[in-house]
């Protein structure tokens, strides 16, 4: 395929600048190159496209012709380098994002949406897992995880986040169970726990001398959806723990109480990640921008 186009840029700069001396300075090759690719040209086509003489240089018919076509088709393959420029550079298309569950759906699809508000040729195809997924494999554009993660040349990350874990209930709970003082009175109360990680459902706390342990709690109610969870505390069936994003604004507001305040274990780094390439297409890049730009805000 490649003979097809040998030649044809050293022609076009000969003919337009009726030297080969100019057309080697503008390319940036020697004479006798531009020289010898014109003549590879001409035999490759089996006709004479230049007349060659010590004080000037015409085509022939056959050159002239010839010409035309090449001029065309630079200007062709111009057109669609352009077009590939503009769509590295031009947020548009789809984009496709995989996120958390619960965090992906209470704080990160309120700015991808105010994103995609801003460029109305972005497409977003939006998928909410708690696996860990390979975006390569799966052809996924950005993915936004909780949790340390593993070293990944293939990879980029960007921390916009932590998640700390809370202890809280209802105030209506509380006045009617009072508010526990120390982890090991967690036995003494209903707790309310989300999936089950093991046989037994245990809380990270903090210990005396900063480390991070499991603690078996006794479980009323144990429900398979973190949201639900929520749910039934606002409603004052229990204690629960569970991440400070999903409860800050019942927190704030008084729907419910953090209890053992310093005492509930477990930080996670919060990362969005996206495969690692030379040029990040404009796409990619302004969702990244907003997610950084709202984390910095937060």
């Amino acid at each position: 395929m490649e003979a097809h186009f040998d030649g044809i840029a050293e022609f076009v700069a000969v003919a337009q600048r009726g030297s080969f001396t100019a057309a080697a300075t503008d390319i940036g090759i020697t004479k006798s190159a531009v020289g010898r690719a014109v003549t590879r040209l001409e035999t490759r086509l089996g006709t004479k496209l230049m007349h060659r003489t010590t004080r000037r240089l015409t085509l022939t018919p056959a050159g002239e012709a010839w010409l035309e076509h090449c001029v065309a088709a630079l200007e062709e393959l111009k057109r669609g380098e352009s077009a590939l420029t503009l769509a590295r550079n031009m947020p548009g298309g789809e984009v496709r994002i995989d996120l958390p569950t619960a965090y992906g759906r209470l704080h990160i699809m309120p700015v991808l949406l105010d994103v995609a508000k801003r460029y109305p040729a972005l497409g977003l195809n939006v998928s909410f897992t708690d696996r860990r997924v390979d975006l390569i494999g799966e052809n996924i554009d950005i993915a936004v995880r909780i949790g340390n993660l593993d070293d990944s040349a293939d990879l980029h990350a960007r921390q916009i986040g932590v998640q700390h874990m809370v202890i809280v209930a209802a105030p209506s709970y509380l006045v009617a169970r009072g508010v526990p003082q120390s982890p090991d009175e967690l036995a003494d109360h209903d707790c309310v726990a989300g999936r089950r990680q093991g046989n037994r459902i245990a809380w990270l706390m903090k210990q005396q001398d900063g480390s991070t342990s499991r603690q078996v709690v006794p479980v009323k109610h144990e429900l398979q959806d973190f949201e639900m969870v929520l749910m039934a505390v606002r409603a004052g069936l229990g204690l629960t723990q569970l991440p400070f994003w999903m409860v800050q604004d019942d927190v704030r507001r008084g729907a419910l109480q953090i209890v053992l305040d310093g005492r509930s274990g477990g930080e996670w780094p919060i990362n969005v990640l996206w495969p690692r390439t030379k040029a990040l297409p404009a796409k990619v890049r302004v969702i990244i921008d907003g997610l950084v730009g709202w984390a910095n805000e937060s």
